[in-house]
């Protein structure tokens, strides 16, 4: 048996999906008009299924911030953080991060991904545990186990199975990491917030949201779920994305404490990637300064999102969670729905099967 024989069931599934002649997994967007529209399969195209919120990905102000920058200091940075990969303009993003949260310390990571893997590996490692929420995301996982903690998951947004398992670990809780998201990226629900802070403060816990989905969405000034339901004082860590609502690619995680910027230094996903390029890094700058300065950006999501919400309730469909920037359809049946995605495919609608 090879390494390669354990690909062999999904080999087989790939290709009976391929016989029906639709691949949801590998759509190519043959040319991309605005942030709503798009030429695919030779038509144009309605995005209903992508993360670009607030259309910010052909904001004009981000456009010119990066062109500007990429004339001004080239197309990559050519190194790491710690070695040749820290540019004015990775410190002067942080800086405008840590302003926008109001936050004394921030790390601007290259992926959102990687903001992840950073973060939850440093934080925690061998001889501490991890709590994390069930449905949490794909990087969180990767993290968590990057680190070497012992991981512990509590049954999604079920704030009783938490504190169940905080009292489980007695005096072990005060070493614990809890891991929740702001917005979840499969049926759009919250965490609930105000709640699992008070557990955190219970058992002397550290708590770190990802506010990926919830950056430029919640909140009075688009921080997120934790400024939303007003405990951004309690939550230890925050991390996100820069390419869902401000429209570019990276990630980044704040705090107040101050040993949070010795992160730097222990990092692996921070030290051994290249940095951001200067033209992203401008880019993202000008993003934050928009919605900050926008709110009706944010009204218009919302606006927008129940006029959805409500159409598809009066359709009959069964819908995954309350009105936001993610609203997840239930479908019975694997087959009807790839039938269906195909069919708004073919009329000109792009939405995300799962």
């Amino acid at each position: 048996m090879s390494l390669f024989d354990k690909f062999l069931p999904i080999q087989e599934a790939r290709n009976e999906l391929l016989k029906s002649g639709v691949n949801p997994f590998h759509v190519t967007v043959d040319k991309i008009l605005s942030p709503t529209e798009a030429i695919i399969n030779g038509r144009t195209t309605i995005l209903v299924g992508t993360n670009n919120y607030l259309g910010l990905t052909f904001h004009p102000d981000a456009i010119l911030a990066g062109q500007q920058a990429l004339a001004q200091e080239g197309t990559g940075t050519t190194g790491s953080r710690m070695a040749n990969g820290s540019f004015a303009s990775h410190r002067e993003l942080e800086k405008a991060i840590a302003e926008f949260y109001g936050a004394p310390y921030a790390i601007v990571f290259s992926t959102g991904y990687q903001a992840n893997l950073g973060v939850l590996s440093a934080l925690a490692g061998a001889g501490d545990t991890i709590l994390m929420d069930g449905d949490s995301h794909a990087s969180i996982y990767d993290g968590c186990r990057l680190g070497g903690a012992e991981i512990i998951r509590f049954k999604h947004n079920d704030v009783a199975d938490l504190e169940k398992r905080l009292r489980r670990l007695g005096e072990r809780s005060h070493r614990t990491l809890i891991v929740v998201e702001g917005i979840y990226s499969m049926l759009g629900d919250r965490a609930p917030l105000a709640e699992i802070v008070e557990v955190k403060k219970k058992y002397g816990a550290t708590l770190i949201v990802d506010e990926a989905h919830s950056l430029g969405i919640l909140g009075q000034h688009g921080r997120g779920l934790a400024e939303e339901t007003g405990v951004e004082q309690d939550v230890d860590c925050i991390v996100g994305t820069f390419s869902k609502s401000l429209g570019s690619t990276g990630g980044f995680g704040i705090s107040s404490h101050p040993e949070f910027e010795l992160i730097r230094y222990t990092s692996r996903p921070y030290i051994f990637t290249a940095s951001p390029c200067p033209s992203v890094v401008a880019s993202t700058r000008a993003t934050i300064r928009i919605i900050q300065t926008h709110p009706e950006l944010r009204q218009q999501l919302w606006t927008n999102s129940e006029h959805l919400y409500e159409g598809l309730i009066k359709s009959g469909y069964t819908l995954g969670a309350e009105v936001g920037p993610i609203m997840a359809a239930m479908i019975p049946t694997r087959e009807l729905a790839l039938a269906m995605w195909q069919q708004l495919l073919e009329n000109g609608i792009y939405v995300n099967l799962m």
